[in-house]
């Protein structure tokens, strides 16, 4: 018996197992079977017993002793050396620097404490393919001390690689909150995470105008947001070498005394914006005529207010209709609890509630809701009274929608429309500070007992980030991202609300790409490229034989992750395709 395969012209060969004899000087054949349905694997074997030829199956002859997930290893630390943050981090490689860059890469992996990095990483080839399997946590915070002494000559050469004599320099500040009592920098203040009863650690994020971190330092968790802008001034001008760039923040950060200080300095520029109030005295001033913005969304002012500044007053209706509807809500959410204290004061009549008492239950719901401008109350020893000041709400009214933006940097630099889109640029930073106290890198809470800890643990995650930045930008055709948000930035409409891009909305509906791959969040497609494992080998029959490695051959899905990351994988011969 054997195999014979029949070519056909217009489709797949036919593969048939056949039986031939002789009769005298004839050769006859009997076809036995039709094989083209079997996988060529199956074929190949029979063919091979057929010949006689012996057979041995690889689970007799190899046994697999290890297992462990090296994709999204393979991914992030391909990334790390792309961008040379290995040698950007140290120029000649030591042990502190391995250890470094593991803890980057185990915070994309499985962000956890510094000891339980220490047994996550061992999860993955992570451990193995930076040479740190035998660290332990202690080595880790020494890598971490080593680290931070570096912190300045690390940000130094991020900003030569990202920032340029007159470029943008976007800034923000945020906060985390500490669990424990012994870090002189957790401090009780504003607490942006809503954590009561929890200090707080301050830390200020500069970044290019694209959202890659170039800079971070920490501060007290009471340290106010202006007084962090003389620190970022002198690292800009000191440090980075940098004395002409436009430093763009938000209204409570760069506030009138902090331009100010900016003035000294004549390269410094700035893009800030008003407070309500600021703008309330320009339109009671009659400088800023809201007219002109009934007819157009932007308009451009300046004021004897603000000498040397250019203001560009934006409108929204969509702003507008929004602060309408909240200021209905909590105007409703505050009488409806003040009801209750009206109905109790009225029920006392015997033992009438004292005004003292009546006035901290009142205090209580007006300074939840921020709305005690917009009542008028009467207390007295069991007496309330309360009403709407429609004056007050009307004035506030007037303004909904209405922002304004201030720049020094002339037109002929920056024009209006621009300085808008400069200033909406820091979304970029509150997507920065998002993912550090997201599931993606989990900066809190912050555990670390002394403050250098804290500062290269904040540090640490910020180069996290920065490794996370660069892979969305090569992975975003397989993730939901819009690949066009960059480019839309600079030209859509400052004023409108920001709109996906055509290609963002016909991979978010179809879930696919236009090649046909399907489309990840960061999260899951480092899931899938996870499943690429390494596997430890010996030979079954010697168990004192030595070990080998083998990886898992890369899906299609997999392959074109690597591609787009610029790792290159050894050539199988096959195209990238999904139905590869």
């Amino acid at each position: 018996m054997y195999i014979e395969t029949i070519p056909n012209r217009h489709s797949r060969p036919t593969i048939l197992l056949r039986e031939g004899w002789r009769e005298g000087q004839h050769i006859r054949r009997r076809t036995v079977a039709n094989l083209t349905h079997w996988p060529a694997a199956k074929v190949d074997t029979l063919r091979r017993l057929l010949r006689d030829e012996p057979l041995v199956s690889p689970q007799s002859v190899f046994v697999v002793e290890h297992t462990l997930p090296h994709g999204a290893v393979e991914a992030i630390v391909g990334t790390i050396r792309q961008l040379g943050l290995d040698t950007l981090i140290a120029s000649t490689p030591c042990r502190e620097r391995q250890l470094v860059l593991a803890m980057i890469a185990e915070r994309l992996l499985h962000p956890s404490s510094k000891l339980g990095t220490t047994r996550l990483w061992h999860t993955t080839t992570l451990a193995e393919e930076l040479g740190v399997a035998n660290a332990d946590e202690d080595a880790l915070y020494d890598a971490m001390d080593w680290l931070l002494a570096r912190q300045g000559r690390i940000e130094r050469k991020l900003a030569q690689r990202h920032l340029t004599p007159g470029a943008h320099v976007l800034y923000d500040v945020t906060s985390s909150y500490y669990e424990g009592r012994t870090c002189p920098l957790a401090q009780f203040g504003y607490n942006r995470d809503q954590k009561r009863g929890k200090p707080s650690i301050v830390y200020g994020v500069l970044t290019d105008r694209d959202g890659r971190p170039v800079a971070v330092e920490a501060y007290r968790g009471n340290t106010a947001d202006p007084s962090t802008i003389p620190d970022q001034v002198a690292k800009l001008r000191t440090r980075f070498g940098l004395h002409q760039v436009v430093l763009v923040g938000d209204r409570g950060t760069l506030t009138q005394t902090q331009i100010d200080y900016l003035k000294q300095y004549p390269g410094l520029g700035w893009i800030a914006a008003l407070r309500f109030e600021a703008i309330r005295k320009l339109v009671e001033t009659q400088t800023l005529d809201l007219s002109l913005l009934a007819s157009q969304a932007l308009a451009e002012i300046t004021s004897a207010q603000f000498p040397g500044e250019r203001l560009v007053a934006c409108y929204n209706p969509l702003v507008a209709h929004e602060r309408q509807r909240k200021r209905s809500a909590l105007l409703e959410a505050t009488e409806a609890e003040l009801a209750p204290i009206v109905r109790e004061v009225a029920r006392r009549t015997k033992h009438p509630l004292p005004k003292a008492e009546i006035g901290q239950k009142v205090g209580r719901v007006l300074h939840h809701y921020h709305m005690a401008k917009h009542f008028e109350v009467q207390i007295e020893d069991g007496l309330l009274r309360y009403a709407r000041r429609p004056t007050s709400i009307q004035r506030e009214a007037a303004l909904d929608g209405i922002y304004v933006i201030r720049t020094s940097e002339p037109c002929e630099r920056l024009s209006a429309e621009d300085t808008v889109r400069g200033y909406k640029n820091l979304a970029v930073v509150e997507r920065l500070f998002r993912t550090l106290k997201g599931i993606d890198i989990l900066v809190r809470p912050i555990y670390h007992h002394q403050a250098k800890r804290v500062r290269a643990h904040i540090f640490l995650c910020v180069l996290a980030y920065y490794v996370e930045w660069h892979m969305r930008q090569a992975l975003a055709p397989l993730l939901f991202d819009d690949e066009d948000l960059a480019e839309n930035r600079l030209r859509r409409d400052p004023i409108a609300p920001a709109q996906p891009s055509a290609a963002a909305r016909q991979k978010k509906a179809v879930r696919l790409t236009a090649e046909g791959w399907p489309i990840h969040s960061f999260d899951t497609l480092l899931a899938a490229l996870g499943t690429r494992c390494r596997h430890r080998c010996r030979v079954m029959s010697d168990p004192s034989s030595p070990t080998f490695s083998q990886l898992t051959e890369p899906t299609p899905l997999q392959r074109q992750a690597l591609h787009l990351l610029g790792i290159v994988l050894p050539v199988t011969g096959k195209s990238i395709s999904p139905e590869t």
